[in-house]
């Protein structure tokens, strides 16, 4: 059987660190929780689970938070959550599974994320994320904010899932305020940041300076394919909230520079018609969402309504 070390950062998770370590205790052989300086009883709470607690200054730099996390892991696999993240009963047993038939020659996991939910529990919002790393191999994360690790060896991928399940929301401008220090310092973004940066302009409604940074980053011409399509489906909103709706639109179609329609970009461009009572041309887009297949395996983010829901309802408002 292989071995598996849950590695955490925290910081100020009282209210929802405990109910994460109950539920994945008896999975892990090890659980190692790195605090970036909690004032409130997370680490009493943590204490009650592991002796493996320790501190890391916190330097704005989510990336060198994990890094360190990783390096106290002494298991032959390294899998991560966060502290608002739960597994639910049936992934804890597929995790389980995992552990005990995993071939030793797999160097990464990719699991679903799920992190947004309907009133009755149903996942709604889901994409892919690496989520289980060989230790031998020397993984390490990049990135101050929206941090990863690049994919590569030999991965598999699970329909194990991970639920994010917030209790709070986090401080809307730590995001921006990360990038605009990284920026201030002279760093330049790579395509990935500027793409994480644009998205937090339009959060906190710099709409123009988001709208110039979305450009950018697309004519740079170095994105990854799904944050080009997420880029547009974003500035479309952009021009949205500033009233250019035709520039709305024409940022939808530019999503289809980079692959075939998807669901979420074809149920934007029928609203657009459909709040101009063209139902005909409405009709043709929430059909075609209607004809899209789910790729989970393409790593982007996914609005399972914008395939099946979303549409059906769009066509009974056409008729």
């Amino acid at each position: 059987m292989n071995t598996l070390s849950l590695c955490m950062i925290v910081k100020n998770e009282e209210d929802v660190i405990g109910r994460c370590l109950e539920c994945v205790s008896d999975i892990f052989d090890e659980i190692i929780v790195v605090d970036t300086g909690s004032e409130d009883k997370t680490r009493d709470i943590v204490k009650k689970y592991t002796k493996n607690l320790y501190y890391f200054k916190w330097i704005e730099d989510f990336a060198a938070a994990r890094n360190y996390a990783f390096s106290k892991a002494t298991k032959d696999y390294i899998m991560w959550l966060d502290a608002d993240d739960i597994i639910l009963d049936k992934d804890k047993e597929k995790i389980k599974e995992l552990k005990i038939n995993m071939d030793k020659s797999i160097d990464m996991v990719m699991m679903k994320y799920n992190t947004s939910f309907d009133s009755d529990g149903n996942v709604t919002f889901s994409y892919y994320r690496e989520r289980i790393f060989k230790r031998s191999k020397k993984f390490r994360w990049i990135g101050e904010i929206h941090e990863v690790i690049p994919l590569e060896g030999n991965i598999i991928y699970s329909d194990a899932a991970i639920s994010h399940k917030k209790l709070k929301n986090n401080d809307p401008k730590r995001n921006l305020r990360i990038f605009e220090n990284m920026i201030a310092n002279g760093k330049e973004l790579d395509p990935r940041q500027q793409f994480y940066y644009a998205r937090e302009l339009y959060y906190n409604k710099r709409y123009e300076d988001a709208i110039n940074t979305f450009n950018n980053f697309l004519d740079s011409g170095k994105g990854w394919v799904e944050n080009c399509i997420n880029a547009c489906q974003d500035l479309s909103y952009c021009y949205y909230a500033i009233s250019e709706s035709k520039k709305a639109l024409n940022a939808c179609f530019r999503s289809f520079e980079f692959d075939e329609p998807r669901a979420e970009i074809c149920c934007d461009i029928g609203k657009y018609f459909l709040d101009r009572e063209q139902y005909n041309q409405a009709i043709f887009w929430y059909e075609l969402a209607l004809t899209r297949k789910i790729n989970e395996s393409s790593g982007g983010f996914i609005l399972l309504d914008c395939y099946n829901f979303i549409p059906y309802i769009q066509l009974c408002l056409c008729y």
